[in-house]
């Protein structure tokens, strides 16, 4: 019985070595934001249904040919975001003569909530989605993540920023807080706003309310 009683208190030891080393590790993760400067960044690319996806096309007008290649992250059942991104990158190869083909591609996961969708299987779902995100986070090994609050961005960010974690690779997050919250984070905002590495806010109610935000003014 005392042998048990000792094993049981050198695997406790043990897990809190290990938690504390993944908590450095994670504060290390998240405040080392150094890119090493190159040519172009991968950008992958969080779309969500309906207005998500307006904004985040609009923020990608902004951006120069030098986030390339272009990844594109959208829910399963989500055929509209698939139609309005292949719009948008043929409206934008028209618009720039120098560009040969338009270089991105668009993946599929689970959605984590489905509207309605009760919070007690809303956990299992996220963790489903989760599931299926790091393998395809880890083959893109984006430079940088931009999302701006569907539900479908905070599994992928987790992925990302396991990738630092286990020391594969740093990847950026830039979360940009939908224009629609005036005075409250969305949930996902909720979330991500302690894991991103920059995060933006287009009102300056947020801003006073987490001082950590970057406000910017209106930009979508």
């Amino acid at each position: 019985m005392c042998r048990f009683f000792a094993w049981l208190a050198s695997l406790a030891a043990a897990g809190a070595v290990v938690a504390v080393l993944l908590a450095l590790r994670l504060w290390v993760v998240l405040h080392s934001r150094v890119l090493v400067p190159r040519q172009s960044l991968s950008l992958l690319v969080v779309a969500g249904s309906g207005g998500h996806t307006t904004e985040i096309l609009r923020l990608l007008e902004n951006l120069s040919n030098a986030y390339s290649p272009r990844h594109y992250i959208i829910a399963d059942t989500d055929e509209m975001s698939a139609h309005r991104i292949h719009s948008f990158e043929r409206s934008r190869a028209d618009r720039d003569p120098s560009t040969m083909a338009p270089e991105y591609c668009i993946h599929r996961i689970p959605r984590s909530r489905e509207v309605q969708q009760s919070w007690l299987s809303t956990v299992f779902t996220t963790l489903y989605s989760m599931w299926l995100s790091f393998p395809l986070t880890h083959q893109i090994k984006p430079d940088l993540v931009l999302c701006n609050g569907p539900g479908t961005c905070v599994p992928i960010c987790i992925s990302a920023l396991l990738l630092g974690i286990l020391g594969i690779k740093k990847v950026i997050i830039v979360y940009v807080e939908s224009i629609c919250r005036v005075e409250h984070l969305s949930l996902s905002g909720k979330i991500l706003f302690h894991l991103s590495d920059y995060f933006i806010v287009q009102w300056p109610a947020l801003k006073e309310k987490y001082p950590k935000s970057v406000y910017l003014g209106r930009i979508v």
